[in-house]
């Protein structure tokens, strides 16, 4: 039973609030949502900070609904992926974890790599023209909105991960930062 005070440990260490690990849908969202609100009203959190977090969680927690695989059930379940919410003084840590297939890689790390060069003007501008010309793959969402909107919204860039777990499969890591202060970068 150590391992629950260890895993008690890590978390008081990396200021987690929340963590949730697997399947993801529609009740299991709101009730990660609902707790991520209730934890940051204990914090006396302001408004505009609270909204560009739960806006960073809702993009964070779509893109998880929408993108991930499912595959190896007996390993990883049905859509089975991770997500955290972590505070310090300063900033408020969006985490996320699933897997995905080894071949998408490549695209998705030049897309969240031309994102993340973008500045804030080009960022809206992207996002307008997203939208304008209808760019958005029909079975998967997006082109990209979420993780645009996320950079936007939090005014930081997007940190990402891919770690290898078989010759088909990765595990898509990804930060979101969001500051505390609440006329810190991002949109609103």
């Amino acid at each position: 039973m150590k391992y629950i005070y260890d895993l008690h440990k890590v978390m008081l260490k990396q200021s987690l609030l929340l963590v949730y690990e697997g399947e993801f849908n529609q009740e299991i969202t709101k009730s990660v949502l609902a707790m991520a609100e209730r934890n940051m009203d204990s914090f006396g959190e302001q408004r505009k900070v609270k909204t560009k977090v739960f806006n960073v969680m809702m993009e964070c927690i779509q893109n998880i609904v929408r993108h991930s695989e499912s595959y190896q059930e007996d390993i990883y379940g049905k859509n089975n992926a991770i997500f955290s919410l972590a505070k310090t003084d300063d900033h408020y840590f969006v985490l996320s974890g699933n897997p995905l297939f080894t071949t998408d890689i490549e695209k998705l790390e030049s897309r969240l790599k031309e994102i993340n060069l973008m500045d804030k003007l080009a960022l809206k501008e992207e996002y307008k023209r997203i939208i304008k010309t209808g760019r958005i793959d029909p079975v998967r969402g997006g082109a990209g909105l979420g993780f645009i909107d996320m950079s936007r919204k939090s005014g930081n860039k997007i940190r990402f991960d891919f770690e290898k777990i078989n010759d088909e499969l990765s595990f898509f890591s990804l930060r979101m930062t969001i500051d505390r202060n609440p006329n810190a970068g991002g949109d609103d």
